[in-house]
């Protein structure tokens, strides 16, 4: 494509809004709701008053989140579309007084420094233009000791994991996902942004060049998936 990936992306989760949730579930079988538990349980951890959920999508991690905190939670993300989906959920839910859903971009958050406890983000790091601009401007909108936690693809090590999840996301997932999105490219871009996505120790190298401290990560059902929390300085 000729346009920007950060253009590339908008478009591409504006064509697929309506049909994001029951892909996301489906396509992997449900297990991406329990990492999403898993990040909420250890976000709570450090009990955060003011949340801030980057590429919020259709607002399911925040919706998760409202489940086991009171908190304020705000929710970003350049996809018109799916905030449109996610706010009539918000409303369904009676979350909306709760969780509140703006169109901003990751990389210039409208936020003053210091407006936020905690910082999270899942399956959202890898569509960043500039993953480094991102991440530093998580940092600044948390306060000290902030806490950062990131929800993320990753590629498995393991035999027969590996080859398993390879062949998964090769040929079965973007085939799948263009009979029921009707987008060409959605779940192709999907595969190859986790093939080029530095997961492991090289996202806690970015982490740490963004003054996060204490980075440490948890790799998730043979290593699908990866937690990855760190600390503001």
């Amino acid at each position: 494509m000729t346009q920007g990936k950060k253009e590339q992306v908008r478009v591409m989760f504006d064509n697929i809004a309506g049909k994001y949730d029951f892909l996301n579930h489906f396509l992997s079988a449900g297990i991406d709701v329990l990492w999403r538990k898993r990040l909420v349980k250890m976000l709570m951890k450090s009990n955060p008053e003011r949340i801030l959920d980057v590429a919020t999508g259709t607002a399911d991690l925040a919706i998760e989140l409202a489940r086991k905190t009171k908190a304020s939670i705000t929710g970003v993300d350049i996809s018109q579309g799916m905030l449109d989906i996610g706010q009539q959920k918000l409303i369904t839910k009676k979350l909306d007084h709760q969780i509140v859903l703006k169109l901003a971009d990751s990389e210039m958050l409208p936020f003053e420094n210091h407006s936020f406890d905690a910082a999270m983000v899942a399956f959202g790091v890898r569509n960043f233009e500039n993953l480094d601009k991102g991440l530093a401007e998580m940092q600044r909108v948390l306060t000290k000791n902030g806490m950062i936690v990131v929800l993320e693809f990753s590629r498995p090590r393991v035999f027969p994991v590996k080859q398993f999840y390879n062949f998964y996301f090769r040929f079965i997932l973007p085939s799948l996902g263009r009979i029921v999105s009707k987008d060409k490219e959605a779940y192709t871009y999907l595969p190859e942004s986790v093939g080029n996505f530095p997961d492991g120790n090289d996202f806690l190298v970015h982490l740490e060049n963004a003054n996060f401290s204490k980075v440490s990560q948890r790799r998730l059902t043979f290593g699908i998936a990866t937690i990855y929390t760190g600390f503001k300085l």
